[in-house]
């Protein structure tokens, strides 16, 4: 059994079963499938975030290796992921409880525990304003800029998300969103529970990362000089070099980026201008 607590919980679950208390807590169900019930909750004036995995089942794991996917059996990879990126200095969710118990992988029971985030939306969402009423060019660049400086502190730190759409990117709205400007812009980034943790990411799972978000802004009318932009940033090298030197990269980035498009919208992705 592995069991961390931050000390306010610690006390507050002083001599109890910390999954007897998880199983008992009761809240708004956001999310429930496939052995794992995400859910809201206060105590003592504070909201929460419970993930609870009751194990997935042999199905659900035979399921997700014949589809060459590796399953989901518990909570560690979020929590992993939490600690890495608050090491890594970006920007996520604050992990409070963590739990594990089991080594049967389709029985394993684990759960974590995180603050909710007040005063953020979700990046999908706020870009959907844009339609009409477009950004600055300062917004628009610090938001494509802070895109790519995530990515690549990711990627070259052994981290990738699996799932890095701009839905999962919480923008920080607490002073009001008609405040948000390019001097104050800072992401959230959630959803961590795919996420994977290595010396180094294999290149087939940057491609995937960077296309989701290239994918997920293909409707925002982006420019050659954004997307030239985030290559330079998220490459650290000069347009010309990365672009020769990394030219299959992209070339694979565009491709699943645009496969994804067509998927999802029934239509061939925009032209960019």
């Amino acid at each position: 059994m592995k069991i961390s607590l931050r000390d306010d919980f610690s006390l507050r679950w002083q001599n109890k079963d910390p999954f007897e208390v998880v199983q008992g807590i009761e809240g708004k169900v956001y999310r429930e499938k496939e052995g794992r019930k995400t859910l809201r909750f206060e105590t003592n004036g504070e909201a929460f975030f419970l993930k609870l995995h009751n194990g997935v089942g042999w199905h659900e794991i035979f399921k997700n290796l014949l589809q060459m996917r590796l399953p989901i059996i518990g909570a560690s990879n979020e929590w992993l992921a939490i600690k890495r990126l608050g090491e890594l200095g970006v920007d996520t969710l604050t992990p409070v409880a963590y739990g594990e118990k089991g080594f049967n992988p389709a029985r394993q029971k684990s759960f974590v525990i995180t603050e909710e985030l007040k005063g953020t939306l979700s990046l999908a969402k706020y870009v959907e304003r844009w339609g009409k009423k477009p950004p600055s060019y300062n917004l628009k660049t610090a938001i494509n800029s802070k895109l790519a400086q995530i990515a690549k502190t990711l990627h070259e730190n052994g981290v990738n998300h699996r799932d890095l759409y701009l839905c999962h990117f919480l923008l920080d709205i607490s002073q009001g969103i008609e405040k948000v400007n390019h001097n104050n812009i800072k992401f959230f980034l959630v959803d961590l529970h795919r996420a994977q943790i290595r010396s180094e990411v294999p290149l087939r799972w940057k491609v995937k990362d960077v296309a989701s978000i290239y994918f997920s802004a293909m409707k925002l009318r982006l420019t050659r000089r954004d997307i030239f932009r985030f290559m330079k940033l998220y490459s650290g090298k000069s347009l010309r070099l990365t672009l020769g030197e990394d030219k299959a990269f992209w070339q694979k980035v565009q491709i699943r980026a645009e496969k994804l498009y067509r998927r999802d919208w029934k239509c061939d992705p925009p032209v960019f201008f």
